[in-house]
């Protein structure tokens, strides 16, 4: 399973990356491959402030609704809308086309504090053993 060396990732199976002063979110490909077929996503409104680890976005599969939660405080710069009209670029390319907000942070701090590639390893391998 691929997980990116230069992003960062959440105990929720969030991943974050740094560009400028924003920071791009998705779900890992460990949480796309466990939700199987996305079929709606709700994300949230752009100039939303949030606080890290609460609940910002929704994404439903054909099995269930998961929350989708900031990985860091900040406000809601963009969306990307093109996943609400086709969820399923989720599945095709979490890293990618499948992005789903980005968020100007508010706490350098808060970044330093996620998870590298090899402490997101660890995680998975620690749930499944």
């Amino acid at each position: 399973m691929q997980f990116p060396e230069e992003l960062r990732y959440t105990t929720t199976h969030e991943w974050i990356k740094l560009q400028g002063t924003e920071a791009v979110v998705g779900i890992t490909a460990h949480a796309q491959q466990e939700l199987r077929d996305i079929v709606f996503i709700e994300l949230p409104k752009v100039g939303t402030v949030v606080k890290q680890a609460a609940a910002v976005a929704v994404i439903e599969s054909v099995k269930a609704a998961f929350d989708i939660y900031a990985p860091v405080s900040g406000t809601i710069k963009r969306v990307n809308e093109a996943v609400t009209g086709s969820p399923q670029r989720v599945n095709q390319d979490c890293y990618g086309v499948g992005w789903l907000f980005a968020i100007e942070p508010s706490d350098s701090q808060e970044f330093s504090r996620l998870l590298s590639v090899e402490a997101y390893r660890q995680k998975l391998q620690a749930e499944t053993h």
